[in-house]
């Protein structure tokens, strides 16, 4: 049987608000399988963002423990954390986080230029998988010369820039039109069938949820059936 390469278990966090605590997240236990896209749904305030924050180590949880690829991440330090992120995880989010005054390359080539053990090229690699995107056009231009749907492809390009086996989302679809979003679903998808990453979407859309191959659904920071 292959090993998982997320293992959450009896995941909590916690907030203080006002005088009232709220459990974000409420002891979630689930593991996923290499190469699996997964979808995190759930209405707002469940507690989504929160776990996908404890996945990715943007946060520490109360208690429990996440496994990312053989790492228990729940307790190291914040230069380990750092380099776990840099080598394990891929991020993309709503509002693409593009350095407005780089140009698509320098964007994707930045994680690489920044990790520890560089295992590629910069220049190389950024040029390879924005031309595996259908950016080769766009190379040399700016986040504000590009079009949502292709910052956010540059946005997934620059994710996988260090090949990390996971990439986690945040309502990558959520600031784009109809158009735009199906190709960056199917970017997604592609994602998965060529390089063999498992991606988690957060989102509250149902077509976009209904792309992965199962969803876990939060409400009140507890996975329901």
């Amino acid at each position: 049987m292959t090993s998982s390469v997320i293992e959450v278990r009896d995941l909590r966090k916690t907030f203080k608000l006002g005088d009232q605590i709220v459990n974000a997240v409420d002891g979630v236990s689930f593991t996923i399988q290499p190469g699996e896209i997964v979808g995190i749904v759930g209405p707002s305030g469940s507690g989504k963002s929160t776990l996908l924050g404890l996945l990715g180590g943007l946060d520490k949880p109360d208690g429990g423990t996440v496994t990312l690829d053989g790492a228990e991440i729940s307790r190291l330090n914040e230069r380990e954390l750092t380099n776990i992120r840099n080598e394990k995880l891929g991020f993309v989010f709503q509002f693409f986080n593009l350095i407005p005054n780089l140009t698509a390359l320098e964007n994707v080539a930045l994680p690489i230029e920044f990790a520890r053990r560089a295992k590629f090229k910069p220049q190389q690699r950024a040029t390879e998988l924005l031309t595996h995107f259908g950016l080769a056009d766009r190379l040399r231009h700016r986040p504000n010369q590009l079009s949502g749907g292709q910052q956010q492809r540059v946005a997934i390009a620059r994710a996988l820039a260090n090949n990390p086996p996971i990439l986690l989302t945040d309502e990558p679809t959520g600031n784009l039109n109809s158009e735009a979003s199906a190709l960056v679903i199917s970017t997604l998808r592609q994602v998965r069938q060529d390089f063999g990453t498992t991606v988690i979407i957060v989102t509250h859309d149902p077509d976009v949820a209904g792309e992965a191959d199962r969803m876990l659904t939060l409400v009140d920071g507890r996975l329901v059936d």
